[in-house]
């Protein structure tokens, strides 16, 4: 039965509520509104719109605060086949009522069918790349606002000689009669072939997309037009009906990249708002993330541990019709946090530096070689102490920030 309605796992806090009327009254007014003062002739030709509860398991401890987890299913019938429908419908004026968070999401295979989720997903970046065995390192632009095209050019030099595997924009910035996007990438893009004369590695370089959110697609196609061969996307800012437009466009047949920006207002109160791996993690692979940016468990933007790993988990389940995404801790990452991301995170894995590229004292070529040098000693089982030894960018990293175990 369940096979034609989406499932709405929520975390409902109350003192004293009747949990099980509470669910109820959900499940009846985010669908028909209203039912025991329907007539029986109504009710019937009603009943395939009616929200129905699954489950309301009630969580009392003297040292906690009380709450329920309840889970809902809507009948696919009620929305249209997109994430914005689906989320007005089981979490819209929902989430003004208290102290209540969406958990989690299930999709119906019906809903599903209009989803095919990530076009090019970890495998298919790895072979873009060409690296099949490690983890893929990338930088970040730091700073950007103010600079012109050459300063640009020589930053994403730098950071390309350094043996990245991805080079992304900053999330801030957008199209600007300094750097304007096509003669942006196309200066990056003739970078990137220079650095590959001298290192013999394809890189990728994710462009910021901006704009109004009518011209997406068409400034999507003039980058790529120009050179791009990946695209960052502030999908919070757009929505995520955005992002699926972007994926499933035929045209635009590059990675793109999901920046979390302005995911901070949704998911950190234990109270409200949707949990991290339903926002940055199910909901993005299913809207066509082929990588995802997120804050790391150790840098300068800290989320949860438990909560990095829920969005690892959503991102690489197997048990989804959609290709796997990309994790990308990011925010404060240097050399030495590398055995941590790896232990936590394995081989797919996107290790993600700013400051720790450019603020490696021999410059940010170097920068890149420390974190480089260091995949290759966690990834071999040495560690970084050791193999810092006989390799000097590692060792000026470590003796800058340490070694975090």
């Amino acid at each position: 039965m369940m096979s034609s309605y989406c499932v709405a796992t929520y975390r409902l806090f109350d003192d004293k509520a009747d949990f099980h009327k509470k669910a109820q009254g959900i499940a009846v007014g985010l669908t028909v509104g209203s039912w025991t003062e329907l007539p029986e002739a109504k009710k019937a030709a009603m009943e395939k719109h009616l929200g129905k509860v699954l489950s309301v398991e009630v969580v009392e401890s003297a040292s906690e605060v009380r709450y329920a987890n309840i889970q809902i299913a809507y009948p696919d019938v009620n929305f249209s086949a997109d994430i914005p429908a689906l989320l007005v419908t089981v979490f819209g004026k929902l989430s003004m009522d208290g102290r209540i968070r969406l958990i989690d999401l299930s999709f119906s295979d019906g809903f599903l069918t209009h989803f095919s989720g990530p076009k090019f997903g970890i495998q298919g970046v790895r072979k873009l790349l060409n690296v099949t065995d490690r983890p893929l390192l990338m930088s970040i632009f730091k700073s950007v606002i103010g600079y012109d095209l050459p300063e640009l050019r020589e930053q994403f030099l730098a950071q390309a000689l350094g043996g990245v595997d991805l080079i992304k924009d900053d999330e801030i910035l957008f199209d600007n009669p300094l750097t304007p996007i096509e003669q942006r990438v196309h200066i990056c893009m003739s970078a990137a072939e220079e650095a590959k004369r001298e290192t013999g590695q394809s890189l990728l370089y994710a462009v910021n997309l901006t704009g109004k959110t009518s011209q997406l697609g068409q400034q999507a196609k003039l980058a790529i037009a120009a050179g791009a061969n990946a695209l960052l996307f502030n999908v919070l800012a757009y929505g995520f009906d955005a992002l699926h437009e972007l994926s499933a466009d035929p045209e635009i047949n590059v990675p793109i990249a999901a920046h979390p920006a302005l995911a901070g207002a949704i998911y950190p109160s234990s109270y409200h708002g949707i949990s991290a791996s339903l926002l940055l993690g199910k909901l993005m692979r299913l809207a066509g993330a082929d990588l995802v940016l997120f804050p790391s468990p150790y840098g300068s933007v800290v989320m949860p541990i438990e909560e990095n790993l829920a969005i690892k988990e959503a991102l690489l389940a197997s048990d989804s019709r959609q290709a796997t995404s990309f994790p990308v801790p990011s925010a404060g990452i240097h050399p030495g946090l590398v055995p941590l991301i790896l232990r936590d995170f394995g081989n797919d894995v996107v290790v993600n530096a700013g400051g720790g590229v450019h603020g490696h004292p021999m410059g940010a070529a170097a920068g890149g070689r420390a974190f480089r040098q260091a995949i290759d000693a966690t990834t071999s089982g040495i560690s970084l102490e050791e193999y810092a030894n006989t390799h000097q960018e590692l060792a000026e990293a470590i003796r800058l920030w340490g070694v975090r175990t």
